[in-house]
């Protein structure tokens, strides 16, 4: 098959089935940019993350139009872009107004309650394989201090999360190398 089918099937199959946006989508963009068609490897993809997480917009539009644009030129970027955007666009076009309609339903309400843990997990899986990769490079210590200084700053001290990112980036940068 040709990389610009396998990048229109990857993403479209990536954001029809993630239910709830970037954390749910993610997991399976992981899975078929890493896993599947080892477009780039797991650090790449958790740099790209990085990266994209400190950038305005939806994170997975910007994944697809990096990992697009790597894969397949100008042509990739363009058909990463549309399987990403289309099936939500088309879906919340569709289906408004049916959700409207049924909001108030017990089965609407049970249905979207109960895909929140798998989503949940998912992530957890996905932070693991991003927390064994800095392990690896950076140590286990060194990688869980800068763990739980983000878990604090984020938590206790409220920064946004674009700033640690830069931080972190800084860091390993101009620190990282020296030790």
């Amino acid at each position: 098959m040709t990389d610009w089918i396998n990048i229109l099937i990857g993403f479209f199959l990536a954001n029809v089935l993630g239910y709830g946006g970037g954390p749910a989508s993610i997991p399976l963009m992981y899975a078929e940019i890493v896993t599947h068609h080892h477009w780039l490897t797991n650090t790449e993809f958790s740099n790209m993350l990085a990266l994209g997480n400190a950038l305005p917009g939806p994170i997975a539009t910007k994944i697809a139009a990096y990992v697009g644009y790597d894969v397949y030129g100008w042509w990739g970027f363009f058909v990463a872009l549309f399987a990403t955007v289309f099936p939500s666009a088309l879906a919340l076009i569709l289906l408004l107004k049916v959700i409207q309609r049924h909001r108030q339903s017990l089965i609407v309400k049970g249905m979207t309650l109960l895909v929140q843990p798998v989503i949940a997990i998912m992530m957890a899986v996905l932070t693991w394989q991003m927390m064994k990769d800095a392990a690896l490079s950076i140590g286990i210590w060194q990688s869980l201090i800068i763990a739980l200084i983000a878990l604090l700053a984020l938590t206790k001290w409220k920064v946004h999360p674009a700033l640690l990112i830069v931080a972190a980036f800084t860091y390993g940068g101009l620190i990282l190398p020296h030790l």
